[in-house]
């Protein structure tokens, strides 16, 4: 008999805890089975079975070009054959940086990492030792990683204090990090004159996309910036998920607001492990060795994920026309299963969320309206159809340059026959 999901997920679970690397990926939200991947290509993904499914996740976003790039493959094969890692310079981290910081104004400096999450970790250590102030202000439902600070409840008011989210993550180090309103100035305002001259950043994910897809209100990250000059904190754009997405130059292109620093994930490596945080040249030149900020890493920079990165930033930049093409997709998905299913659908650019809820979504409160029993169900009926999306109420679709209008029809009325109940 051949290999399955099932039996190799009873092996996975002898020796890693919940049988993943990574909590979503165990299905348990959903009440099934994960689907273990063999391959993919374009914007297709086929399990150890051999079951095709339309891949509406991408590795959680970075796959904008689709699986397997003719282009990003050939080039990782050809760089492969030099080595996979020195923890030494070479020059293509430094073409990745230039590549970054000639065509996004906001990034003068920027500094190679292995993950968003040790991007965020970095980014507010920069923020604290530029400012020389300690605490920091997150929003409710938006997820910056799993480093200590960032593991934090949401709280019942605006002005809560945190509380560890993460049993391992003491007191004391979510005590300065406070949690404001998403989509909600007064709440960011609130905080700020509380704790006076003692907020060094407001970070933010630029278009939530961790309590499902929940853009940024008109004028929210604009009144940040103000927010920030007028009380001396930096602003930093959490742009793991939306940065070279939404535009190449991420969210703070696309809603014309300039952050002090940017943290960058995945997409920057054509999906490959890395991060980068980056931003104002006075900001980055506090990290070791020209300042006292200290952060280090043997594989940030290697030559394999750097070669994947200039590979697929440079087809980014030599297609204008991609970002109107997926966006234009996006609005379509959106929009069709708005009017076919009936709930609210928020989308952005590329990304997309359905809401099994007919009230508007504009921060976590109202996420968590959202009926996740009803989204089990059909979730478990799009993998029989062979859509795949992520196993969670409160993770974006993603789109890639390979879909075609036909599979977006396809998709919709899958949904549709879903949730209406049409056989």
């Amino acid at each position: 008999m051949g290999k399955n999901s099932e039996t190799l997920f009873e092996r996975a679970k002898k020796v890693m805890p919940g049988g993943v690397n990574s909590p979503v990926r165990a299905f348990k939200s959903v009440g099934m089975t994960p689907r273990f991947i063999d391959k993919a290509c374009g914007n297709k993904i086929y399990d150890i079975e051999g079951k095709e499914y339309l891949d509406y996740v991408g590795s959680w976003g970075p796959m904008i070009l689709g699986h397997a790039d003719p282009k990003v493959i050939a080039a990782v094969q050809k760089r492969v054959e030099k080595g996979l890692s020195f923890g030494a310079c070479t020059e293509l981290e430094v073409e990745l940086a230039e590549l970054i910081c000639e065509n996004i104004p906001h990034v003068e400096m920027i500094r190679m990492v292995n993950s968003g999450t040790e991007a965020v970790m970095s980014a507010l250590r920069a923020a604290r030792g530029y400012t020389k102030k300690n605490k920091i202000i997150k929003f409710e439902g938006c997820y910056h990683g799993h480093s200590d600070a960032m593991l934090v409840k949401a709280g019942s008011g605006a002005m809560t204090f945190g509380d560890p989210d993460s049993a391992g993550v003491t007191k004391g180090a979510a005590e300065d990090t406070l949690l404001a309103r998403y989509n909600d100035l007064a709440s960011v305002e609130a905080l700020m004159k509380e704790n006076k001259e003692d907020v060094a950043c407001v970070i933010v994910e630029a278009t939530a996309a961790n309590m499902g897809v929940v853009p940024a209100a008109e004028g929210f990250l604009a009144g940040l910036r103000a927010l920030c000059d007028k009380y001396g904190a930096l602003l930093i754009f959490d742009e793991v998920i939306t940065g070279f997405r939404l535009a190449f130059g991420g969210a703070a292109e696309y809603f014309g607001v300039t952050p002090d620093l940017v943290t960058y994930g995945k997409i920057i490596g054509g999906g490959m492990p890395v991060g980068a945080y980056g931003g104002r040249k006075e900001i980055m030149e506090c990290v070791s060795p020209l300042g006292s900020v200290y952060q280090a890493g043997t594989l940030s920079g290697n030559p394999i994920a750097m070669t994947a990165g200039i590979e697929t930033l440079k087809q980014l930049l030599a297609d204008p026309g991609i970002y109107d093409r997926l966006n234009e997709m996006g609005a379509y998905l959106a929009d069709g299963l708005r009017q076919s299913c009936g709930f609210t659908v928020n989308n952005i650019g590329s990304l997309a969320c359905m809401f099994y809820t007919t009230e508007p979504v504009t921060d976590y409160e109202s996420a968590q309206k959202s009926d996740t029993v009803r989204f089990s169900h059909v979730f478990s009926g799009l993998l029989d159809a062979g859509i795949y999306v992520a196993p969670s109420q409160y993770e974006a679709m993603f789109i890639n340059s390979c879909f075609t209008r036909s599979e977006l029809d396809y998709t919709i009325e899958t949904y549709s026959k879903l949730i209406n109940g049409v056989k």
